[in-house]
């Protein structure tokens, strides 16, 4: 990962906008740079993974205009070779490096044509406007927020410009920001159309743009690694990666000392595709240490993202630590598309898209939020293949119909697609769902329950809740981690719409907890 900080005009002073910067150092830990451009402020920290050299080094300061971007723009290389032929010339091998042209020559149309997770922040020299935007799910994060003098701020995390505005906004996913309006270019939830395919057309294409989804994300100038957890989703990326790669891949699980439950399916994944396997054991001791500084990492108090970060953040930092790892593949955002174990309960196959729209318009709150966080705090590059933006703008125009759970097992469609390839082991492919938080042992959520119980009284929780309107916490668990959020962003809790939890207008979804264990329908999962 990288960060990027820009301000649209001079109301701080290069040192004050200096440290906002730095606040993020742990993104970018290779260089920082920070530049002033017009009436205003670029700066940029650097983890190198594409084009290595010192002029691949951010911000770009073009004769037109001026960027900083966080991303990994894919099928860059044939963009550069057009533009090329128009005249353009480029320093370095850096992906990024082709935006400040796209802008000049296509303008803001470029965003459509960018097949990439970014965030970015351009200043156009000519008319001395500042433009910002963000991929179409929001892999890449950014925020914003307004300035007492009515300048623009814009951040890739909310603690990079906490105390310089008043109100911290995400900035949306699928839109770009020019003269103070924003405007949108791509909506991700939104079907113009669905496809009324047969089940092996369906299955072929989900099959083949996954691949093509993984293939993108396996270039890179520096090692890539494999977050495995044994579950589908991750299995599959892992499966899919070890066919193309002449190389064992890098692959690494995390599990509670006592009671884990995904070790032992990710050592069986590991041992089909022969990667060079590393687990990390972690204990009570590890979650409960760790829980404050996890919580700050991310800038959410919600209550599922925070649980299942606990052992995402600390298996990254063990790979930080202990490889030369630089990108990290990932499996999130399968289940927003294909379903969680609540949507089986979903009534009819309208209610299951209506709900796989409002978890891909908000997964940049959740999800995305918390592989973002865990994965850059510790210095590391995620890439995500299931937010392959052909493969969910595919995956989401499916006959709703056909994702509905109509076959006694979840996520169907995704499991057959890969049946006839003997990717991983059959007994993975059609293992039941667990949660990423219970699957690295049910003991860590029972752990944080109990750090909460021995918190609050009963009365001090009563009284604590008082404190809260937006997202008010329902449990001692909620009120510790609002707590501990308000102590580093005070006052900004909207960043995160509500807690993520299952839709209560379903029958058998009306719980007070966001775990899946808590689900009539949970079974084996929990094995």
């Amino acid at each position: 990962m990288c960060s990027i900080l820009g301000c649209t005009g001079k109301d701080f002073t290069f040192d004050e906008i200096k440290e906002a910067l730095l606040k993020t150092v742990s993104r970018g830990p290779d260089a920082s740079r920070l530049m002033e451009v017009g009436n205003g402020y670029l700066g940029f920290n650097r983890l190198s993974i594409m084009g290595l050299t010192d002029e691949g080094m951010q911000p770009f300061d073009k004769e037109d205009s001026v960027c900083v971007c966080n991303g990994e723009i894919y099928g860059f290389r044939e963009i550069k070779k057009k533009l090329e032929k128009k005249g353009y010339t480029f320093k370095s091998d850096s992906d990024c490096e082709i935006l400040p042209a796209m802008y000049v020559e296509y303008g803001t149309m470029m965003f459509q044509m960018l097949d990439a997770e970014y965030a970015m922040i351009l200043y156009d020299k000519k008319s001395g406007s500042f433009i910002a935007a963000r991929d179409p799910i929001g892999i890449r994060p950014l925020y914003y927020g307004l300035t007492k003098e009515g300048s623009y701020l814009f951040a890739s995390e909310p603690k990079n410009i906490i105390g310089l505005t008043e109100e911290i906004k995400p900035f949306p996913p699928g839109h770009y920001f020019e003269n103070g309006t924003f405007f949108k270019y791509r909506d991700m939830s939104e079907v113009k159309e669905f496809s009324y395919d047969d089940m092996d057309e369906i299955t072929k294409k989900i099959h083949d743009k996954l691949v093509k989804g993984v293939e993108k994300r396996l270039d890179s100038d520096t090692p890539v690694g494999f977050l495995l957890s044994g579950g589908l989703d991750s299995s599959l990326v892992c499966g899919i990666a070890a066919k193309m790669l002449d190389k064992p891949l890098e692959t690494w699980a995390i599990g509670m000392d006592i009671d884990a439950i995904d070790l032992k399916y990710a050592r069986e994944v590991a041992d089909y595709i022969h990667s060079n396997h590393h687990e990390v054991i972690i204990t009570k001791q590890d979650v409960c240490d760790a829980l404050e500084e996890v919580i700050k990492a991310l800038g959410t108090y919600d209550i599922t993202t925070v649980r299942a970060s606990m052992g995402m953040y600390l298996l990254c930092k063990a790979i930080h630590e202990d490889s030369d790892l630089r990108v990290i593949l990932t499996g999130e955002i399968s289940d927003e598309i294909f379903g969680y174990k609540y949507t089986d309960f979903a009534p009819n196959a309208t209610e299951f898209q209506k709900e796989s729209e409002k978890r891909i318009r908000e997964i940049h709150m959740y999800d995305v939020l918390r592989a973002d966080r865990c994965i850059s705090v510790n210095s590391l590059e995620a890439r995500v293949p299931f937010g392959d933006l052909d493969f969910v703008e595919y995956c989401m125009s499916i006959d709703p119909e056909k994702k509905l759970n109509t076959y006694g097992k979840g996520k169907y469609l995704l499991r057959k697609a890969f049946e006839e390839d003997h990717l991983i082991p059959e007994s993975i492919l059609w293992r039941e769902k667990a949660a990423f938080s219970d699957a690295v042992g049910h003991s860590l959520k029972d752990d944080l329950a109990e750090l909460a119980e021995a918190s609050y009284t009963d009365e001090a929780f009563a009284e604590g809740i008082k404190k809260y309107t937006h997202a008010k916490p329902f449990t001692k668990e909620s009120l510790l981690y609002r707590d501990i959020f308000e102590k580093y962003y005070p006052g900004q809790s909207e960043m995160v719409v509500d807690f993520w939890m299952p839709n209560k207008n379903w029958e058998g979804c009306n719980v007070n907890d966001p775990s899946a264990r808590v689900l009539s329908n949970y079974g084996e999962s929990g094995k």
